[in-house]
This record gives structure tokens, C-alpha cells and sequence, in this order.
């Protein structure tokens, strides 16, 4: 392949799912400044291995890529130990009322919907990295289970039970975050 068609390739294959690939590694990595550098090293994977794409998706492609590098820059730049804390106080500080969403929004819903939204990001963001690696590929980057099973290596039916897991997790962490009490967005 001469440097000018691989250089199109990418182009066509890889630029077109930049956002996608960016999204995943700030949810693997936790913070936009390392998802960065994931994706930039994934592209330059990418480039050198346009010539190995065949048939199948492009986004699922370069989103194995994305987990890949995301994986080997974590265990390289990242502490082996995991603190956990059963501290509430976290979510609780989130976890306010919902309003009526046929309610006029106001400067008060609007601060509403975004202590929702940033508490559902740290409820994501709290669970077990192989949990929520299935969950935002499946429910915010809407990949279907045989595309997540292809990009994180695993059978469907792991991917169907960690989503389970994922799910179960994040809305016990959302009805504890409300006080206990259900909330249906």
C-alpha cells in the first residue's frame, strides 16, 4: 500500500469515529488529558495497521484498538492498588428530587439536571473497569453484544452478563445516591 492510499484509508476509516474513540478512552482512562493520549497512540496504531482492516466495522476496528492502548497505557501510568470507598457522602451531594420533565426549565432545573447527569457519570465512573467498559460500549456508544465481544476479546455471553452486572450496579448506586428512594428518569 503506497503512503498516499494508507494515508486515505485512515482517512476514510479512522477519522470518521475520532469522537467514538475519544469517548471510550475518557471512560476507560477517567479524565479527558489521558483519553487524549490514549487516542493519539491508538491512531498512530491505527495508521501503521490500516493495511489489516478487511471486512467488518471500522468503528468496532479502531475501538479495539482504543481498548487496547487504553489497557496498556493504564497498566504502565497507573497505580496496580485500587482504593475503594463506601463513602455516601459522594453520591448523596448528587442526589437531589427530580423535577417533572414537563416542567419549564429554569435555572434550578437546569442545576437539577446536571447534578443527575454528574452523578450517573461518577456511578458510571465508580464501577469495576471491566463493568463499565461493557456498559458504555453498549449504552453510550450503542455497539451491539457481538461488536463488544469482538473489541474486548470475550464471549457474548460474558458480555451480556457483565452488562447485568454493570446495570444491577449502577442502579444501586443511583437509588442509594437518591436517598433510597427509585427514581425514573
Amino acid at each position: 500500500m503506497t503512503a498516499d492510499r494508507q494515508r486515505q484509508r485512515f482517512q476514510e476509516v479512522v477519522l470518521p469515529h475520532l469522537d467514538d474513540a475519544l469517548s471510550l478512552a475518557r471512560w476507560l482512562t477517567g479524565n479527558v488529558t489521558d483519553a487524549e493520549d490514549v487516542v493519539q497512540d491508538a491512531c498512530i496504531r491505527a495508521y501503521g495497521a490500516i493495511h489489516t482492516l478487511r471486512d467488518g466495522s471500522p468503528r468496532a476496528w479502531l475501538l479495539t484498538i482504543v481498548r487496547n492502548t487504553a489497557f496498556s497505557w493504564l497498566a504502565k501510568n497507573r497505580p496496580k492498588a485500587l482504593i475503594v470507598t463506601s463513602d455516601e457522602r459522594v453520591f448523596e451531594q448528587a442526589g437531589m428530587e427530580r423535577l417533572d420533565r414537563s416542567a419549564v426549565a429554569t435555572p434550578e432545573t437546569d442545576l437539577i439536571k446536571k447534578a443527575d447527569a454528574e452523578m450517573l457519570m461518577t456511578a458510571i465512573a465508580a464501577l469495576p473497569l471491566s463493568y463499565r467498559e461493557v456498559l458504555v460500549l453498549r449504552e453510550i456508544e450503542g455497539m451491539s453484544y457481538s461488536e463488544i465481544a469482538q473489541i474486548a476479546s470475550i464471549p457474548v455471553g460474558t458480555v451480556m452478563s457483565r452488562l447485568a452486572r454493570a446495570r444491577s450496579q449502577l442502579i444501586e448506586r443511583v437509588v442509594r445516591a437518591n436517598g433510597g428512594k427509585a427514581s425514573v428518569a
